[in-house]
Formats: structure tokens, C-alpha cells, sequence
């Protein structure tokens, strides 16, 4: 099996500043660019106010072969960032069989914001709060 994990950080409107500043630093190219709010016609984002619209909803930049510095804005609608819930482990996995096994395993008893479904930029992804208070993001995407 090869399950990577992955930080995962949120922003309150300043991502696409601080990913261009990591990759000045690490350098090579966001994976599928930046991708917007507005670009994303998902369940779960349909409350995104006109201000939010231009707000990074996911940028994703490779540190090395196995690891991937990734982040998003967060919307007025899903709350303040603070330090400590600025971030989630995110784990890749090779099917989707076993992204909904860890899924499934690890939200239970806490509290699923987005259920596992395809997405728009061509992954299998969800993502929940477990019953610790940790924040996860499963995702699994087919090689092309």
C-alpha cells in the first residue's frame, strides 16, 4: 500500500501569497494551478459570498517526490481560522476502496463536512473532523 500523508493549511485570504512565497523558496510549480472558489461548482460550497469568489480554494505545491505542501482560504461560512485549526493531515492512497476504508474508520464518531465524492480537479476526495478534534482529508486520485 502506498498511503501518504501531506500538511494541509488553511488561510483567511492571503494563500495564493503565502504558497507564491514557498515556491520562491522550494520552487517548482503548483499541481493543476490555483483553483478558485468561483471555479468550483461543489456541494458543499454553494454558500461562498461574492467576496470569497476569488479566494484560493486549493493550491498544491511538491516539496519532493513524496510529499506535497498543500492549502485553501477558508469562506467567511465555514469560520475564523485560528492557529490549531489552520490545518489537516491529508492522506493519499493508491484506490478508492481503501481511501473510503480509512475514511469510514476514521470519521467515526466525529463529524464529516464533505462526504467522499469526485471532484472537480479529478480526485476522489472527502474530509471530516474525527472524534478527537483532529482534522483529516482523504483523497485518492487515479493516474492518468
Amino acid at each position: 500500500m502506498a498511503t501518504t500523508l501531506n500538511p494541509y493549511l488553511h488561510f483567511s485570504g492571503n494563500a495564493e501569497e503565502v504558497f507564491t512565497f514557498y515556491q520562491s523558496v522550494f520552487g517548482g510549480e503548483f499541481m493543476g494551478g490555483i483553483t478558485r472558489y468561483k471555479d468550483m461548482p461543489m456541494e458543499g460550497h454553494k454558500d461562498v459570498s461574492e467576496e470569497d469568489q476569488n479566494k484560493v480554494l486549493h493550491v498544491a505545491l511538491p516539496i519532493s517526490n513524496d510529499s506535497v505542501l498543500m492549502g485553501s482560504d477558508v469562506p467567511e461560512y465555514m469560520g475564523k481560522v485560528n492557529q490549531g485549526n489552520n490545518f489537516f493531515i491529508s492522506i493519499h492512497t493508491d484506490s478508492k476502496k481503501e481511501a473510503d476504508r480509512l475514511f469510514n474508520g476514521l470519521s467515526a464518531g466525529g463529524s464529516v463536512s464533505m462526504p467522499m465524492a469526485d471532484a472537480p480537479w479529478g480526485a476522489y476526495f472527502g474530509m471530516f473532523k474525527d472524534k478527537f478534534g483532529v482534522q483529516w482529508m482523504v483523497t485518492y486520485r487515479a493516474e492518468s
